[in-house]
């Protein structure tokens, strides 16, 4: 499983850089085209917006996976033993089935709306479902590292390692 989580970890980080770098040269081109040119780009207010979706969405996936999103663990972090796994365990669960129903299902609804509909973005006249399938695809993953996550709190349960460790899985 290890290997499986430092691909999609690699993967995941690669993509997320090369559409930050998209994202810059667009919003340059924009600058560019503005001012220097006179005669500004019809596409690339459009195409910086859509980036911006997926490298957010994105983003937040990978964060997920570094343990790096925001958090509010005042209580968890005053628990000891095993009862700090099993909030840690709650919270891991929780994240999963918000990612299910809220990210995958609803994203997946969304995404099948506006394909059914058939509705195109004004500028670059793609189909507005590719960029929604960013909320879905993100959710899958953050589902994977939660699901992950709580695997490997059960297992320091199950084996009676009740000490709260922070295990950074490369």
């Amino acid at each position: 499983m290890q290997i499986i989580r430092s691909a999609v970890d690699q993967a995941l980080k690669w993509l997320v850089i090369a559409l930050m770098g998209v994202m810059v040269l667009n919003v340059l081109w924009q600058v560019f085209t503005r001012f220097v040119l006179r005669d500004p780009s019809s596409y690339t207010e459009e195409l910086a917006r859509y980036l911006l979706i997926w490298a957010g969405l994105l983003g937040a996936s990978y964060a997920a996976s570094q343990k790096m999103h925001l958090a509010i663990d005042i209580l968890t972090m005053r628990l000891q033993g095993k009862a700090q796994h099993y909030s840690e365990m709650f919270i891991y669960l929780s994240v999963f089935l918000f990612a299910l129903f809220v990210m995958v299902l609803g994203g997946m609804r969304l995404v099948n709306l506006t394909l059914t509909l058939q509705q195109i973005s004004a500028a670059l006249q793609i189909k507005l479902g590719y960029v929604y399938l960013a909320l879905p695809l993100s959710g899958i993953l953050i589902m994977f590292y939660a699901g992950l996550f709580f695997v490997e709190r059960l297992r320091m349960l199950l084996d009676g390692n009740s000490a709260f460790a922070e295990q950074k899985i490369d």
